[in-house]
């Protein structure tokens, strides 16, 4: 019985171990292919950039079609699975959460890390952006060889991952702009979303994040609605909900074990919240997926 998604933790191939790490879909193919048709929870953020070929990768329990200049942003805690084609090839970017986003009081690295949250799980780059990600890719790529103290190496590919991380933010903006994001509102959003992350298993009310982070319930309803366009209560409904399907197409765990994983005393309760969020019950949602 599977009872998690397979977790996959950050361990750079590199002969001086980096927070960052490139390399060719092939190369990974060819030194662990069976990590390609396993779907993991990744520790780390990583970025798929699919330069020929097409093939169909799972993100969660989407499945997202993918052809030359498509970039996939998978972030830490998502479950990704590459797809059963190996017709293809591209660039893998794997890299630690606080390596590129450190916490920080600057306004620069604030908006970096809003600016990364909102970037959509699949773009389709054009011809000259694809061509300026390839670049970049091969540019880090090379870097990690780079004969050089480690922090010299940490601190060159840092700034090339800004740089990449900055161009897509823009990129995106054309194609929707969106409102500016450091304020102190989006701030407030951005405290509260990584608290849902932490601690939507344990925390459903809306009234127990704001007392923890010191807002009233009314000025954190405002921040989410500006920054996400909906309220706080189906912000965190829709966090559990995501972990609720995770796992239910992941997993073989019982939907009462499941319940209580997600911190719900019976698993009829559960089952009921799920049905009004998602219109179906585990159960029926579990055996659509699995067809």
């Amino acid at each position: 019985m599977k009872t998690d998604i397979q977790p996959l933790g950050y361990r750079p191939q590199t002969p001086t171990p980096l927070d960052l790490e490139v390399f060719s879909v092939a190369n990974l193919r060819h030194r662990a292919k069976e990590q390609l048709r396993t779907t993991h929870r990744y520790e780390f953020h990583t970025v798929v950039c699919v330069t020929q070929g097409t093939c169909t990768q799972m993100v969660d329990f989407k499945s997202i079609a993918c052809a030359p200049g498509s970039l996939l942003v998978v972030r830490a805690g998502q479950a990704h699975n590459y797809g059963p084609h190996e017709d293809w090839d591209g660039w893998n970017l794997l890299f630690r959460p606080e390596f590129a986003l450190p916490v920080s009081t600057t306004t620069h690295d604030r908006k970096l890390a809003l600016d990364f949250e909102r970037l959509p799980e699949h773009m389709a780059l054009g011809d000259t952006d694809l061509r300026m990600a390839m670049a970049l890719f091969e540019q880090m790529r090379e870097d990690t060889l780079m004969d050089a103290p480690q922090d010299d190496v940490h601190s060159l590919l840092r700034h090339q991952l800004h740089t990449l991380l900055t161009r897509l933010s823009i990129l995106q903006g054309r194609l929707h702009p969106q409102a500016p994001l450091v304020s102190p509102a989006a701030q407030r959003f951005q405290r509260f979303q990584q608290l849902v992350e932490q601690r939507f298993a344990q925390w459903h009310q809306v009234v127990d994040y704001a007392d923890q982070l010191g807002y009233t319930e009314k000025s954190l309803a405002r921040a989410v609605a500006a920054a996400a366009g909906t309220t706080a209560k189906a912000f965190i409904a829709a966090r559990i909900n995501l972990e609720a399907k995770r796992l239910l197409v992941h997993t073989d765990l019982p939907i009462a074990t499941l319940a209580e994983k997600l911190g719900f005393d019976e698993a009829t309760n559960f089952s009921k919240f799920f049905k009004r969020e998602v219109g179906c019950t585990p159960a029926e949602f579990r055996k659509r997926q699995k067809f």
